[in-house]
C-alpha cells in the first residue's frame, strides 16, 4: 500500500469541499492498472466539477481530473507492464471514477493508451483531453472535405485550451487561421500560435439574416449559442464547422438554409471516443497534426496551486492549458 497526495473533493452542504490530503492506494477507485501520475491538467469540466456545478460529479468523495499522463507501476492486465508511459482521458475518470488530480491513479486497462513515439509525458499532458478534442475536430473536418487553401478557418474562444491547440495544429498544417477572442491583450499570444488574424466577438443580432457573406472554409467552435448560429450563416459554400462547447449557450437558433443552399456541414464533437479512434488521432497528432507551441501553451503549476487555478479557470483568467506537475 503506497501513500500519495491528491486534491480530493468531499461532499459539502452547498458545494464540494476541496482538500489536499494524503491518501493510500486503498482509497482509489478499482481498476487493473496502477499509474504513478506525472502530469494532469485543468479542463473547464474539472473547474465546474470542483464547484459542484452542472451535476458533473454525483458520488463523493472523488478525485477530479479528466486526464493524466504517467508511468505504470502495477498491472493485472497483461497489455501493460511496469514502466510503460501512458495517457488516460475520458471514460469517466474525474467524474464517476477517481481521476488525475493525484500522484497515483488506478484505472481499467481498457482505458489506457500508450503515448505515441515522439511525445514526452509532458507533451501528452499539455494535449490531454483538450488537445485530443482539437485533433479529433481537425480529423473529422478533413474527412468532410476541409483542406488548406480553401479559405480561412475561424477558431472561437481562442485563448481556451482546445482552441489554443487547434490554432497551433491548423497553422502547422498549412491553414490560414483567424482567431476570435474578446481579450485584446491576447493578440500577441494568438499570433505566436499561428493566427494570421485576430477578431473580436460578434454582436448578437435581434433579427439576423438566414445567410450572410460567406467568410470561413471551416470553424472550430467552443462557444455555441449565438456564435455558432452566426458561423452557420457566414460559412463559405461547403464550409465545415466542428462544435464541441457551449460556453455561450446551449441553444442554437438557425435555419436550414446554410445546410441546403451552401452545403455547410455541422459536426458535433464528442471526444470520449472508442480506443481505436483515439489511437489513430493521437498518432496523427504526433505526426501530420503535430503542434509546435506546446511549451508556450502550457501553464505549469504544482498540486498545492491547483485549487487557485481551478477558480481562475472558471473566472476566465487562464489562457492555454494548465498542467499540474505532480512531482513538483
Amino acid at each position: 500500500m503506497q501513500h500519495f497526495k491528491a486534491l480530493r473533493l468531499l461532499a459539502g452542504e452547498t458545494a464540494p469541499v476541496r482538500q489536499i490530503c494524503e491518501l493510500t492506494t486503498a482509497d482509489l477507485s478499482p481498476g487493473d492498472v496502477l499509474i504513478e501520475v506525472a502530469y494532469s491538467s485543468i479542463n473547464y469540466k474539472d473547474a465546474l466539477a470542483s464547484k459542484g456545478l452542472n451535476s458533473i460529479i454525483r458520488t463523493w468523495p472523488r478525485i477530479g481530473g479528466i486526464d493524466l499522463t504517467g508511468t505504470v507501476l502495477e498491472s493485472a492486465d497483461v497489455r501493460w507492464q511496469r514502466g510503460d508511459e501512458v495517457v488516460v482521458h475520458g471514460f469517466g475518470i474525474g467524474v464517476d471514477h477517481d481521476g488525475g488530480h493525484a500522484q497515483m491513479a488506478r484505472v481499467a486497462g481498457d482505458w489506457v493508451m500508450r503515448i505515441p513515439q515522439g511525445f514526452s509525458l509532458f507533451d501528452a499532458a499539455v494535449l490531454g483531453a483538450a488537445g485530443y478534442t482539437a485533433g479529433y475536430s481537425l480529423h473529422l473536418m478533413e474527412l468532410n472535405g476541409l483542406a488548406p487553401g480553401q479559405g480561412p478557418v475561424l477558431v472561437t474562444g481562442a485563448t481556451g485550451g482546445v482552441a489554443s491547440v487547434a490554432i497551433d495544429m491548423l497553422s502547422q498544417r498549412g491553414y490560414s487561421v483567424t482567431a476570435m477572442s474578446g481579450k485584446p491583450e491576447a493578440v500577441p499570444y494568438l499570433q505566436s500560435l499561428g493566427a494570421s488574424e485576430v477578431i473580436g466577438r460578434i454582436d448578437a443580432q435581434a433579427r439576423p439574416k438566414p445567410l450572410e457573406k460567406g467568410q470561413w472554409a471551416g470553424a472550430v467552435d467552443s462557444v455555441g449559442g449565438d456564435t455558432l448560429a452566426w458561423l452557420t450563416r457566414t460559412a463559405l459554400p461547403g464550409g465545415v464547422i466542428a462544435a464541441f462547447g457551449n460556453a455561450g449557450g446551449a441553444e442554437l437558433n438557425t435555419t436550414v438554409l446554410p445546410f441546403i443552399l451552401r452545403g455547410v456541414s455541422l459536426l458535433g464533437i464528442n471526444a470520449n471516443s472508442p480506443m481505436p479512434l483515439r489511437e489513430m488521432v493521437w498518432k496523427k497528432m504526433a505526426n501530420e497534426y503535430r503542434p509546435a507551441q506546446l511549451a508556450q501553451i502550457a501553464n505549469v503549476i504544482g498540486l498545492e496551486e491547483l485549487p487557485e487555478w481551478l477558480d481562475r479557470t472558471l473566472e476566465g483568467k487562464v489562457r492555454g492549458r494548465t498542467v499540474i506537475d505532480m512531482r513538483r
